[in-house]
């Protein structure tokens, strides 16, 4: 049971780290990103049908992988430009425009789901060798990934000027701007990351569920859990890091335990919430956020 709780913690633990950190350089660039779930939900759809159509066309097993992971990173990315047009361009409320995305992915993905398989049913099948590769790449080289983004993310930010010149967008971007910083481009950079890694991160977790997923389910508050883990890490790449482990863990437990000591199910499954609720409770009042997050940017202000 202990290598289990292992395994599936850095499952977990993965995911949330990824889509973390995707919110974190948004959010350090001075946009807030609630439509991480909807982000997630479309890379994973869009990795799952390039899965399942490549598998048809009888691909190397190894390319298919690889091309998965570039169609949901791809995708993914495009879903988080309609935040970033609508937020940074058009000056939209960033909050508002995330959920947004969030309600309007499922759907969207339920709708392509049944238009692919030509039936009411909203899951994306594909073959059982090919999720066999997909779950192993998923425990090993996804894992990996995310270690090295977590160095590579400390790294960009708070060691090389164009990380600190990302940071200042969020912070002042006024102040940003009178030395001839590109505010706007700046923004679209971090909400561009913030789209790869959360259709990354969406991918990352489906593969792991079996050889098929129901698209009605999104990604079962994924997304907002990796908006936890942000907030706790303090947008740092190595505390969310650690925050994911924590909130990797609970999952694990929920997932592990579920119905065992004749405890109901339902109160497992809320565990890594109420766990959520709890620290972000406690921590609240020690949480920095970048100061001009959330806020449009305007040249003419001063």
């Amino acid at each position: 049971m202990t290598g289990l709780i292992i395994q599936y913690t850095l499952i977990f633990a993965t995911v949330l780290c990824l889509v973390a950190l995707g919110g974190m350089f948004s959010e350090r660039s001075g946009v807030i990103n609630l439509g991480l779930e909807g982000i997630m939900v479309i890379g994973a759809l869009a990795g799952a049908i390039t899965t399942a159509l490549l598998t048809k066309f009888g691909l190397p097993v190894i390319i298919n992988v690889a091309l998965s992971t570039v169609a949901a990173i791809l995708a993914g990315w495009l879903y988080s430009m309609l935040l970033g047009v609508a937020c940074i361009t058009f000056k939209a409320d960033q909050t508002i425009t995330g959920t947004a995305l969030n309600i309007m992915s499922t759907a969207l993905a339920v709708v392509i789901a049944r238009m692919y398989t030509g039936t009411p049913s909203s899951q994306i099948q594909y073959e059982h060798s090919i999720f066999m590769l997909l779950k192993n790449f998923e425990l090993s080289v996804f894992t990996i990934i995310m270690a090295i983004l977590v160095v590579a993310s400390f790294i960009f930010l708070f060691k090389t000027k164009f990380g600190m010149r990302l940071m200042a967008c969020g912070e002042k971007p006024q102040a940003a701007a009178s030395v001839g910083i590109n505010v706007y481009l700046q923004r679209y950079i971090g909400v561009s990351i913030s789209g790869i890694l959360g259709g990354l991160g969406g991918f990352a977790y489906i593969v792991q569920s079996g050889n098929y997923w129901d698209f009605k389910n999104g990604v079962v508050g994924l997304g907002f859990l990796a908006l936890a883990v942000m907030i706790f890490g303090q947008w740092k790449p190595v505390k969310i890091f650690l925050a994911s482990l924590v909130f990797g863990f609970c999952q694990t437990i929920a997932f592990l335990y579920q119905g065992m000591f004749g405890i109901p199910q339902f109160v497992y499954k809320m565990l890594p919430y109420v766990v959520c609720m709890i620290v972000l409770a406690v921590t609240s009042k020690k949480s920095r956020a970048p100061k001009a997050e959330g806020i449009p940017y305007d040249k003419g202000q001063r």
